[in-house]
């Protein structure tokens, strides 16, 4: 498990509801814990999270601790930056709240758009509904709040995490290079975003489905996707209405997922000699992006990024 919103909790992980006694969780722990044990047949990776659920909540203390939302530590073994879109620098109660401006004065890519807000729009909505319209919310981003709500409404929230942790990634490389953040595909709905790099135009989706994914017959996989969910496919439709509507070419088309989400730092979708799409760790992002899988060449990026910048729409 990361910090991710999109993560089973230590309940779902463990089988019971955030409500069980301290009995009913030891239990519960006891049975995953044989269930997936590696030396009785069991998935050593999900022994590994039913550990880290119960470091988490197995001891009232570190139980209160969770359940108040509180991050004083993190077990070993859980993500660190590169593997969480929820992790923070100055993470706290604020964990989940949209980032604010930065200070320092180092050079940063030119960015246009508002990277993660459709689908922040989309979380608040979803939790509005779920809370019960009428009300109140003192603060949607608590926590305590966050992580009591159904996954697939903590998912929202984590795809606008990423969308904001691959932004925070592309403004640090620079003013060579230029990022438009979700923008309008049409029937299609949104392209997260489109980079600008002197070794290429890329339409990248930023995702975390808060489990491990895997690529196969062409598409990414992952028990934790919704059913008829086909993340490359959809990617390909996006960034092709982006093409029609811009008349802008797209070099490639990446899948940006959390370091904890697959085991290699770039896996290729399709042909290795025409990739429909790549699928790239987070920390890996600045080195594609900078040119280490691109085609042969380069692109004149004064040209396309006027051309984006008179054509492109934001959702």
């Amino acid at each position: 498990m990361t910090d991710s919103p999109a993560d089973a909790t230590p309940y779902e992980v463990l089988g019971v509801p955030a409500t069980a006694d301290d009995d009913e969780l030891r239990r519960a722990y006891r049975r995953a814990a044989r269930e997936t044990h590696p030396d009785l047949g069991g998935d050593a990776r999900r022994f590994r999270q039913v550990q880290v659920a119960w470091e988490r909540v197995g001891t009232p203390a570190a139980r209160r601790a969770y359940d108040a939302g509180s991050r004083t530590s993190t077990p070993q073994g859980a993500s660190g930056p590169s593997g969480s879109s929820a992790w923070r620098p100055d993470s706290g109660r604020d964990e989940y709240a949209p980032p604010t401006a930065r200070r320092d004065s180092r050079p940063r890519a030119r960015s246009h758009g508002h990277p993660g807000g459709r689908s922040r729009e989309v979380f608040l909505q979803a939790e509005r509904e779920w809370v019960g319209l009428g009300d109140p919310i003192e603060d949607p981003y608590d926590p305590t709040l966050v992580r009591s709500a159904p996954r697939h409404i903590r998912r929202l929230l984590g795809e606008a995490l990423a969308e904001e942790a691959t932004a925070a990634i592309v403004a640090d490389m620079g003013i060579g290079v230029t990022v438009w953040h979700d923008l309008d595909a049409g029937a299609e709905g949104k392209l997260d975003h489109a980079v600008l790099t002197p070794s290429g135009l890329w339409a990248v989706e930023s995702i975390d489905w808060g489990a491990p994914v895997r690529i196969e017959h062409g598409e990414v996989t992952g028990e934790t996707l919704a059913p008829g969910e086909r993340p490359v496919k959809e990617l390909v439709r996006a960034a092709r209405a982006v093409q029609k509507q811009t008349r802008v070419k797209f070099t490639g088309r990446l899948v940006v997922v959390p370091d904890s989400a697959v085991d290699e730092d770039v896996q290729v979708v399709g042909s290795p000699r025409k990739p429909t799409a790549l699928v790239v760790r987070r920390s890996a992002l600045g080195q594609v992006l900078n040119g280490v899988w691109s085609p042969e060449g380069s692109v004149d990026v004064f040209d396309i990024r006027d051309r984006l910048q008179q054509t492109v729409r934001f959702v």
